[in-house]
């Protein structure tokens, strides 16, 4: 058997390849959108690509599926109870899909969503006793994937229920200690609150040490912990759009077009028609100085998420870069999470900008030290736009707090009655908030604090909790 885990530290995300050697024949479960590295791995092996499918209509990220289908003749699997668009095979709970030597146990695994489901991979070359689990999100590396995300509390507590069957039924009772454990949420992924920093465990030492799993003996109990909403990381405002479109089939990218390099005042006329400027260096950078009205994203294993964060739907992207190697690997950040090509980026970057005459714009960046001062002397307001968790373990007595993910829809509740000082835990996230909130239009200045919480505990001072 040829088993090959793809891992996508910007969102969370693992897929899989699993391949026969005896037949040839390979099974692609929750494919991210680029699918080169399966065909690469395919093609290196000497397998084809015979079947795909994904565990559940994920919320994160849209699927690569259609691409899949796209590229070669496959057979596209989808639980029978799952309301797919998109033309697949039904499969049910306890179906054995045979490749040669190797076979896959279609598990209905509820509880992150009602058409979940796990697969149970059986190598029979080695025996008859199954090899690995792809638990998709019913079992991941110290957590359990989240139940909150199609409805209010009811529906929450309903999902976390059939949570709490899935666990005992499927996978505890059922299945031996040493079964190795692949999860598609690992860790950066949003789709659990407390998810370890390995990509793979064991049945028996999630037993062991999974501390939502300690309290599956209580069903209550354990529906509490499941939705637990001050553990659980806010949802970005473009997972709303996520699942709907993957189970429909989202849209085949085809020819990628190329976006356009662009000289200032190209990019400046495209931004007053509309254009988005998505500054992804990094927030000194930024801060130094910056294309008036961008929003700042420093690439790297939050972009995905943050730019889903503070794009709008449908935006038309213009990007601006350290350096042009850089655009291919932000192109497909922004794929993933459903927007489209950008339309251009600055040729020249910032240096091209600054030398062409046009106006230059500077965050303000405050040290913890400055900040504490201002404070005293009720000089500034300040917000926190941690995670939930983070801002109830620590934070600054009289902050604001309005997680970044929410703070696109809840802009006007923050006042403007005076400076505005932005913190979250090092920087990155708030430099973020703070473009957001100067593009939208402030009467009195914002600025970053430096190093954020990690900088104000080190150097001390007094929190809350």
């Amino acid at each position: 058997m040829f088993f090959k885990q793809f891992y996508l530290e910007s969102l969370g995300h693992a897929s899989y390849l699993v391949g026969d050697d005896k037949t040839g024949d390979a099974f692609v479960l929750d494919a991210q959108r680029n699918v080169e590295g399966y065909f690469d791995q395919s093609r290196n092996r000497g397998l084809r690509i015979r079947y795909a499918i994904d565990t559940h209509g994920h919320n994160d990220y849209l699927s690569g599926i259609s691409e899949i289908t796209a590229r070669t003749d496959v057979e596209v699997l989808g639980y029978a109870g799952a309301a797919l668009g998109y033309d697949h095979r039904p499969v049910v709970d306890g179906e054995i899909i045979e490749m040669g030597d190797v076979a896959f146990e279609v598990l209905h695994t509820p509880g992150h969503t009602p058409e979940h489901i796990s697969l149970l991979v059986y190598d029979r070359a080695t025996g008859d006793e199954p090899t690995l689990l792809l638990s998709g999100g019913a079992l991941l590396v110290g957590d359990l994937a989240r139940p909150d995300l199609l409805g209010g509390e009811d529906e929450a507590r309903a999902s976390a229920r059939d949570f709490c069957h899935t666990i005992q039924e499927k996978i505890l009772w059922r299945l031996p200690d040493h079964l190795e454990v692949w999860p598609t949420h690992v860790a950066g992924s949003l789709c659990g609150g407390n998810i370890g920093s390995r990509l793979s465990t064991t049945v028996g030492y999630e037993r062991k040490t999974n501390a939502v799993l300690a309290r599956v003996s209580s069903s209550e109990e354990f529906v509490d912990e499941c939705i637990r909403l001050d553990n659980l990381p806010a949802v970005p405002p473009y997972w709303r759009r996520m699942r709907a479109q993957n189970l429909s089939g989202p849209g085949r990218l085809g020819v990628l077009r190329e976006p356009v390099a662009l000289k200032p005042a190209e990019l400046k006329a495209a931004q007053a028609e509309g254009g988005v400027v998505l500054d992804a260096r990094s927030p000194e950078a930024f801060a130094g100085g910056h294309v008036p009205g961008a929003l700042n994203v420093g690439l790297g294993p939050n972009f995905s998420t943050w730019a889903g964060t503070l794009l709008p739907e449908g935006a038309s992207t213009l990007l601006v870069l350290d350096h042009p190697e850089d655009l291919r690997e932000a192109t497909w950040q922004l794929l993933r999470t459903g927007y489209d090509v950008p339309v251009g980026w600055l040729s020249g970057g910032m240096q091209a900008w600054r030398t062409s005459g046009q106006q230059v714009d500077v965050l303000q960046e405050m040290t913890v030290s400055q900040l504490k001062q201002e404070l005293l002397r009720r000089g500034m307001n300040l917000l926190d736009v941690r995670q939930p968790a983070e801002w109830a373990g620590a934070h600054i007595e009289g902050a604001l707090f309005i997680t970044g993910a929410e703070l696109p829809q809840r802009l006007h509740e923050v006042p403007d009655d005076k400076p505005l000082a932005v913190v979250c835990g090092s920087g990155y996230r708030s430099s973020a908030a703070a473009s957001l909130l100067r593009a939208n239009g402030r009467r009195h200045p914002v600025a970053n604090v430096i190093g954020g919480m990690s900088a104000w505990s080190t150097a001390g001072y007094p929190t809350s909790s």
